[in-house]
C-alpha cells in the first residue's frame, strides 16, 4: 500500500488534537482539506478512523491501533528533527578530523582546545597517523576534514588551504657533543646514525628528495613510528634527526639537545587544511575550519 507521508501527518495531528480545527491551525491548512485527506485515507485503509461528536472527534478502535504506531513514528521523526536542529546550533553534534603527527602537534591541538571551550556540546573525534593515512580517511568519508603537513604532492579532488609553515632543524643529544659548533653538510650527516620516520610517510619522502638532490641516500638507522617519538630518541642518544623548531625549543633551551650547524637551511613545509571538493561540511566542521583558518 503506497500512502503519502502527508496523509499520515494529517491523521496524526487530527488524532492528537481531537479535532479538525486545531489540526488545521497547526498544519497551516483548512478543515475541508483535512476532512478530504482523512476520507481518502479511510478509503485506502478500508476502515473508519474517526467518529464525530459534539466534543470534536474520537478515534475508532481501528483508529486507536493506527495512532499507536503513527504517534511513535512521529515521535522518532520529531526527535530526529530536534537533534539536527541542535547540531545546526552547535549545541551538539560530532566533528571528525584526520591529522598527520606534525600537523596535530604543531597547530591543531591549540585550535581543538579553543574549539572545545567554545562549543562544549560538540564531540571531537581525531584520527591521527601519517599524511597518507589522514588523506585516505578523508577520501573514504570517515573524516569531515584533514590537517596534514606536506611540501608538495597534495591529493587531487580536494580543496585545501595553507594554514601554517613548519621550519625543521637537525638536532642531536649529548652523545654527539663533539659536533657542536662544527659546520656540517648533508653528506657529512650520513656518516652518523639518523633517526626518522618510516618510508611510507610524507616526512620520509620529503627528506629522501632533499638528500637525493645532492646525490645522497636518506636511510634512517632508527625508525620512529610517530613524529613525536623522534625527539625522545634523539635525546636518548640513538642518533641525529630533524624536528620542527617549535618542538625542540624547550630541550634546546635546557641543553638536552643542540642544533647542528648545517651548511644549508632545511626548506619549510606547510600545514594544510583539506576537505572534499564536492562534499559540504556540517555546521560543526565549518566552525572548526573557521577557527583553523585564524591560525595563519
Amino acid at each position: 500500500m503506497n500512502l503519502s507521508y502527508d496523509s499520515y501527518r494529517i491523521f496524526y495531528h487530527v488524532a492528537k488534537h481531537r479535532g479538525f480545527s486545531q489540526a488545521a491551525l497547526v498544519l497551516g491548512s483548512n478543515q475541508p482539506n483535512l476532512t478530504r485527506a482523512i476520507k481518502n485515507l479511510e478509503q485506502a485503509l478500508g476502515c473508519k478512523l474517526f467518529v464525530r461528536s459534539n466534543r470534536g472527534v474520537q478515534l475508532t478502535p481501528e483508529g486507536e491501533k493506527l495512532y499507536a504506531h503513527i504517534s511513535l513514528a512521529f515521535q522518532h521523526i520529531q526527535a530526529g528533527e530536534d537533534e539536527l536542529a541542535a547540531n545546526q546550533s552547535l549545541e551538539s553534534g560530532v566533528v571528525t578530523i584526520a591529522a598527520s603527527e606534525i600537523a596535530l602537534h604543531y597547530c591543531l591541538l591549540p585550535v581543538l582546545k579553543a574549539y572545545r571551550t567554545k562549543y562544549p556540546g560538540v564531540r571531537i573525534r581525531v584520527f591521527n597517523g601519517t599524511c597518507p593515512y589522514a588523506v585516505e580517511m578523508l577520501k573514504s568519508g570517515l573524516a569531515d576534514c584533514a590537517v596534514v603537513t606536506a611540501s608538495h604532492d597534495l591529493p587531487k579532488g580536494m580543496r585545501y588551504r595553507r594554514i601554517a609553515d613548519v621550519q625543521e632543524v637537525p638536532v642531536a643529544g649529548d652523545s654527539f657533543d663533539f659536533l657542536q659548533d662544527q659546520p656540517l653538510t648533508l653528506k657529512e650527516l650520513t656518516r652518523y646514525p639518523l633517526v626518522g620516520l618510516a618510508p611510507n610517510t610524507s616526512t620520509s619522502l620529503f627528506y629522501s628528495r632533499l638528500f637525493e638532490a645532492q646525490g645522497l641516500l636518506y636511510q634512517p638507522d632508527v625508525e620512529a613510528a610517530t613524529a613525536d617519538m623522534i625527539l625522545p630518541m634523539i635525546k636518548s642518544g640513538l642518533g641525529i634527526g630533524f624536528v620542527p623548531t617549535a618542538f625542540a625549543e624547550d630541550d634546546i633551551r635546557t641543553g638536552n639537545v643542540f642544533v647542528l650547524q648545517l651548511d644549508q637551511t632545511i626548506p619549510t613545509r606547510s600545514v594544510y587544511f583539506l576537505k572534499q571538493a564536492d562534499q559540504p561540511l556540517s555546521l560543526a566542521a565549518k566552525a572548526l575550519e573557521a577557527m583553523i583558518g585564524s591560525v595563519q
